[in-house]
């Protein structure tokens, strides 16, 4: 590393106990990142928290809305004094002091504003709380140059990830098998590209294994019959947030607003349809999900919030230090039954 790279002393102290969970390297990986946080929600105040107290290199959080009285009930950098004003720029100050080494901005600019190359200057794009049509355009404009992609969203006791980092290879070691590791395709996204031996503690060896992810675009995987392919017993398990929120999008694109509970045959008829494109039987859903998803509808619900958000931050900081196995391309939180699975379409 160049001087100007190397980790200091002070760093080292203060971030002692996570670079002995993943390494000097990754750890200067992370204060290297630049992120992008689009919307300051309560979805958002979590990833933030998360990202700059391990110590990302700048955070820019955009959001063109301002304060109002419902914020104050799920968003922990907000206070009373703050309605009225920007939430990016109310945010930040606080964000800012949980780490002064990392660099926070706000930028008010409204999100339809941005070309293309306004996302080049960022390693990592995280988009909440937004409509399909805006998360595949800033998705869209991430692959143009070559830029992680994360979505997430809240509905109440319900909420999802999206995941698309194009390519992404990653790294870990283990215990050297009886049988040699293969280099070749593992499954469908994923393939063993390297394998190194080195020396482990006495005679045994350890082998440093690479891999690489290759993901598709949120447009692409919209389109998916993945989980059509799954036994019939398989798919009666797959949770009914996925077609809602994807029936969630779908009302916004016609409507231009956000379904209420007075919507409800036409949610439940659009949750049906795109159960069915999905491949899925349409027995997953029940009226009283439908209802219960509807009611939730625009709600920050703050322990739903940490469990995602946490899970989104979790995986940005994976991915940023090239050791863990990143989320392949899916996870859809259901709080009736406390499970978060993941799903690659």
């Amino acid at each position: 590393m160049t001087d100007d790279k190397k980790i200091s002393a002070d760093e080292i102290a203060l971030y002692d106990r996570q670079i002995r969970l993943w390494g000097i390297a990754a750890q200067t990986r992370m204060r290297e990142a630049n992120v992008l946080l689009i919307t300051a929600g309560a979805l958002s105040n979590e990833i933030a928290k998360n990202i700059v107290l391990a110590g990302i290199g700048s955070l820019t959080v955009l959001d063109s809305a301002t304060v109002t009285p419902p914020d104050l009930g799920a968003q922990f950098f907000l206070e009373e004094s703050d309605v009225g004003k920007n939430r990016a720029e109310a945010a930040v100050p606080r964000i800012q002091k949980l780490n002064t080494r990392v660099i926070v901005t706000a930028d008010t600019s409204d999100i339809t504003t941005k070309d293309a190359e306004y996302f080049s200057k960022f390693d990592i794009v995280v988009a909440t709380e937004l409509a399909a049509s805006e998360l595949i355009t800033i998705n869209e404009a991430c692959r143009k140059y070559s830029k992680c992609f994360y979505a997430g969203g809240m509905s109440g006791l319900y909420g999802y990830i999206f995941v698309d980092l194009i390519e992404h290879s990653f790294s870990f070691e283990r215990d050297q098998s009886n049988s040699a590791t293969k280099l070749g395709p593992e499954t469908s996204t994923r393939s063993v590209v390297d394998v190194k031996l080195k020396k482990g503690d006495g005679k045994l060896l350890k082998e440093v294994v690479t891999k690489k992810e290759v993901y598709k675009p949120l447009a692409e995987s919209l389109k998916s019959d993945s989980l059509s392919k799954l036994r019939a017993r398989s798919q009666l398990k797959v949770s009914p947030v996925l077609p809602a929120f994807r029936a969630l999008w779908d009302f916004q694109s016609t409507t231009s607003r956000l379904p209420s509970p007075e919507d409800f045959s036409t949610f439940e008829e659009l949750v049906h349809n795109n159960t069915r494109d999905l491949g899925l039987p349409v027995g997953i859903i029940t009226p009283q999900f439908v209802k219960s998803f509807l009611s939730g509808v625009g709600a920050e619900i703050s322990p739903v919030a940490a469990i995602i958000g946490g899970a989104m931050a979790q995986d940005i900081l994976n991915v940023l230090g090239q050791r863990q196995q990143p989320i392949q391309n899916w996870v859809v939180y259901d709080c009736d039954t406390s499970t978060a699975p993941i799903y690659t379409l």
